[in-house]
Order: structure tokens, then sequence, then C-alpha cells
């Protein structure tokens, strides 16, 4: 499995813009995005790199793959 970089919340919003998700609006330090098959993530929209882990957690519930990820990028 690929070794996933270390990527600014931007970067993580703009693959799941064109995967076909759309944010919703809220007020929090959170942005949630929404697909039309009904699927659901939160990006965390801090300053600072989105860790290992929680884009791992992204990449799942967004069934989008490590690979995929990267080409997107």
């Amino acid at each position: 499995m690929p070794r996933l970089p270390q990527i600014k919340p931007r970067d993580v919003e703009k693959v799941l813009l064109k995967k076909g998700f759309s944010p919703r609006p809220t007020k929090s330090s959170h942005v949630v995005f929404v697909h039309p098959n009904g699927q659901r993530t939160v990006v965390p929209a801090h300053n600072r790199p989105v860790s290992t882990g929680t884009l791992r957690a992204i990449l799942r519930q967004s069934d989008i793959t490590v690979e995929d990820f990267l080409k997107l990028l």
C-alpha cells in the first residue's frame, strides 16, 4: 500500500469535489461533504496537514482508494 503524503485539508476537499461530493454549509471548523448516493464524510478545516489516520478514515468513508487519491492530487 502506498504511503500517504502530508496534505492540507484544501487539497483533500479538491479531490472530494472531483469525485462528485459537494460541501454542506456549516459554521464549524469541519466541512461535511455529501455525495449524491448518500455517502458522507467530514474534513477538518484547519490550517495544518491532515493526520494520516484521519485521511485514511476520509478515504474509507468516501470509498476512494489510496491509489485513486494520489492520482487525483
